[in-house]
């Protein structure tokens, strides 16, 4: 089923060791997933870790020794408010950059994805469309017969 295992080898299959150690090839995908990376996920990790431990001193504890610190820091006010902008304008051109910043994230089908999708898409259709037709008649000649 998938083109990235070559030959009786990589499918499980044993030749009484000769596979020259040989194993099958994972390529990564050409295109983004949209998972996070580990390393990026590692850096976020080490900044909470830095942001905690600033946090205690701030509070004006010693992490060594329990005790309190000489002088506590006190945390920084913000200047402006952080609520809503009243502007309808600026919410609208906000939002219209935040959904073009969305569908830039989208992993677009090719053309061959898109015909095959449709195709798959249009048989079950008319699948289910002679499936509910055959029950309709079905039920409706069942009907006749019983009530007639």
């Amino acid at each position: 089923m998938s083109d990235e295992r070559d030959g009786a080898d990589a499918a499980g299959e044993s030749n009484d060791g000769d596979t020259g150690g040989q194993t099958a090839v994972v390529t990564r995908p050409a295109r983004p997933t949209g998972k996070r990376s580990r390393q990026r996920a590692d850096d976020s990790d080490s900044a909470d870790i830095e942001d905690a431990d600033s946090g205690a001193v701030e509070l004006g504890v010693d992490d060594e020794s329990g005790k309190k610190a000489g002088k506590a820091k006190k945390a920084k006010k913000p200047t402006k408010k952080a609520g809503p902008n009243r502007n309808p304008f600026v919410f609208v051109w906000n939002y219209i950059k935040a959904v073009v910043g969305e569908l830039r994230k989208v992993i677009w089908p090719n053309r061959k994805q898109m015909v095959s999708y449709t195709t798959v898409m249009m048989v079950f259709l008319t699948f289910m469309v002679a499936l509910i037709s055959f029950v309709d008649i079905g039920l409706h000649k069942l009907v006749l017969w019983v009530f007639g």
